[in-house]
């Protein structure tokens, strides 16, 4: 799974990213710090189910601190886009290229307003609406599926009318680059009611076409950074009521980075997403003024920073993802001793079945049944998974 970082230039996307992978990147406050993507691994957090069992885990990806599991994610961060980059201005066309693979898109919204549409530093005094963030970024993500698809539209849709051929499956199979399903298109075609030949479709047509497309298979969470300067909590109340059907979270990468780092030197103790810490290090007055500002700051906030918060929402509200515990009926510990190990994500609706194939294709063709670690019932291939699940897979 790859969620996408994007966002204009110097809004704080490598310090977001830092913050939620402690990777070491370039961070400056000028356009076009990150030249080539950043990869790095993120956590998504979860309750872990060892406390249900009265045991301690031992991850074998990912960690756990005082019974919250983080589960490993794939983030990439990329150049910062500018009006135009559909169009090849600033580094648009390598950079959207990269985002192709991703699974979901986290904007990272400036929301003090303190830069313009280039990411440049705004005289003082002077302030950019986010709001305007938002629009011309949707508005680029939308023309990129529109390049995209009018390279091949014209050939593409009369040879698939000629060969009678299912408009969803082939437009699935001529966009898989993108991460495109076949009930991607068949939602979108029952909610704009478009024509089924696709060659008479207008261009306007094709441009709402490539607009849902790109929502539906690209989803996106806006995460409004640096709400904590000067103007950045009024605008994010802003953000909230003009556009009440977005995902926006309120969010300080930089107090997020300062947190995790001091975390690293045991300077304090520190679960991300909480809204508290405690200093169990010797401080400096400064380490001292610095970390008290973040504490009164982040109180304000639910979900603490906001950068937690952003990665959770992606992957268990954006993506509908679910978190299941491999565990043994009678036994919690694999082979090596190491408690509950593992914890994967699925997309919901998965099943008993479904997991046995994720695990390995012998557990899937030789399922007998599954066994509830908690309940110890025994369940069928069509069960259904829930949220932190417990699941051993008996097989032939």
């Amino acid at each position: 799974m790859l969620v996408g970082l994007v966002g204009k230039p110097s809004v704080g996307k490598s310090t977001f990213f830092k913050a939620a992978t402690l990777a070491e990147v370039e961070i400056a406050s000028y356009p076009f710090t990150t030249i080539k993507a950043n990869h790095g691994v993120g956590y998504v957090k979860v309750e872990c189910i060892d406390k249900e069992f009265k045991t301690q885990c031992n991850p074998s990806h990912g960690f756990c601190i005082e019974h919250q599991r983080f589960v490993p994610i794939e983030l990439m961060d990329v150049a910062g886009l500018v009006p135009g980059a559909s169009e090849g201005r600033g580094l648009g066309n390598k950079f959207l290229d990269e985002l192709r693979q991703a699974d979901a898109f986290i904007h990272i919204v400036d929301a003090s307003g303190m830069t313009d549409e280039k990411g440049e530093m705004l005289p003082e005094g002077e302030r950019r609406n986010p709001e305007e963030d938002i629009k011309f970024l949707e508005d680029e993500l939308n023309k990129w599926f529109y390049n995209l698809l009018m390279k091949v539209w014209k050939a593409f849709s009369r040879k698939t009318e000629m060969e009678k051929s299912k408009f969803s499956e082939a437009v699935e199979k001529q966009f898989s680059g993108l991460k495109v399903k076949r009930e991607h298109v068949k939602t979108i075609l029952r909610n704009l009611n478009l024509n089924e030949k696709p060659t008479s479709w207008s261009e306007k047509d094709l441009m709402k076409f490539a607009s849902h497309l790109r929502k539906i298979s690209k989803p996106m969470i806006i995460a409004a950074n640096k709400v904590d300067l000067p103007n950045g909590l009024d605008n994010y109340m802003k953000l909230r009521a003009d556009f009440p059907n977005l995902n926006i979270i309120p969010c300080s990468a930089e107090s997020e980075l300062a947190l995790r780092e001091a975390a690293k030197a045991k300077l304090i103790e520190y679960i991300p997403g909480e809204k508290d810490f405690k200093i169990t290090g010797k401080l400096n007055e400064k380490q001292k003024e610095a970390l008290e500002k973040i504490k009164k700051n982040i109180k304000h906030f639910v979900g603490g920073t906001g950068v937690q918060s952003t990665l959770n929402m992606t992957i268990f509200g954006l993506l509908k993802y679910i978190a299941i515990f491999p565990a043994g009926a009678n036994k919690l510990s694999d082979s090596k001793g190491n408690i509950l190990p593992d914890c994967f994500l699925l997309p919901e609706g998965s099943t008993a079945l479904d997991f046995a194939y994720f695990l390995h294709t012998d557990f899937g063709e030789g399922f007998i049944k599954a066994i509830n670690a908690k309940t110890k019932r025994a369940l069928g291939k069509d069960y259904k998974l829930k949220h932190r699940d417990a699941l051993e897979i008996v097989t032939k």
